[in-house]
């Protein structure tokens, strides 16, 4: 068995926002690269750079929580007991294949029940216990809190969805993880840019989202899955940084979450019926 380290970063903010990245995380458990593929090792469908697009949080005083470890370890943004978001091929609790239909592990090397157990108290409960922990004190002092589920994915993943990705995925369970006029300003705000977008599209909020956005109890969630084409050289090779996509993609990403933190948002974020 293994002794977990620091399962996340968390930083706690002054506003009613909690911003959520859970597949940013590059760390493995001891001994595990031995355990992972070769094509793996390179950890391809983590969500590259996150908190260096998002550095500008620490700035606007909101919450944020970032796994440390990858989701080769565990995906946080699947249920406990690892029933199915969607109806289409996608990945689980514990990835056994890539993005690419490769197998993550080496044969015979997968988590062993035990280790799957430990994991799940160690590292993907106290994750997701954060969350409800800063969600209800955030509701508690402003009356109601917003969970942004951070996340990012290469243009093409043809086990996923056909073609190329939008280059903003904004997804709210079909709108009921979040007031529909949230999702609605964000969405203004891409559409008069030059970057491409859809609503609830192949991704539609994940577990996280899912499982927190009860916005009948004045706790909206939504979920932005970006294209990495936005902001890496090179997606499917190197995972480096383009300096001249972020340029214009960074002061975007902090109008969408300034957005959220807008006064004007309490109004209609505030369900005066709850019981």
């Amino acid at each position: 068995m293994f002794k977990c380290e620091k399962p996340f970063q968390f930083h706690q903010g002054n506003n009613p926002l909690l911003v959520s990245m859970p597949h940013s995380g590059l760390q493995l458990l001891p001994g595990m690269q031995a355990r992972l593929s070769e094509s793996a090792r390179h950890l391809p469908d983590t969500d590259w750079y996150l908190p260096q697009l998002y550095e500008f949080l620490s700035e606007l005083d909101v919450s944020i929580i970032s796994a440390n470890y990858s989701r080769y370890v565990v995906d946080l943004n699947r249920p406990q007991d690892d029933q199915a978001l969607y109806a289409s091929k996608t990945t689980g609790l514990f990835p056994e294949i890539l993005f690419d239909e490769r197998p993550v592990f080496l044969t015979d090397k997968q988590h062993s029940a035990a280790l799957k157990a430990q994991i799940k108290t160690e590292i993907w409960q106290p994750y997701h216990q954060q969350i409800a922990s800063e969600l209800a004190r955030l509701k508690a002092q402003f009356g109601y809190a917003i969970l942004f589920d951070a996340h990012s994915i290469a243009a093409q993943v043809p086990m996923l969805f056909a073609g190329k990705l939008p280059d903003f995925n904004f997804g709210n369970n079909d709108g009921l993880a979040c007031a529909p006029d949230l999702l609605t300003d964000l969405e203004k705000i891409v559409a008069s840019s030059h970057y491409s977008h859809v609503c609830n599209g192949r991704f539609k909020g994940g577990y996280i989202t899912r499982h927190f956005g009860q916005p009948q109890h004045n706790i909206h969630a939504i979920q932005l899955e970006l294209s990495q084409d936005t902001y890496l050289a090179d997606s499917s090779k190197t995972y480096q940084l383009d300096s001249g996509k972020i340029e214009p993609l960074k002061p975007l990403l902090q109008q969408l979450i300034s957005c959220l933190l807008a006064p004007g948002k309490a109004a209609y974020l505030k369900n005066t019926n709850e019981v």
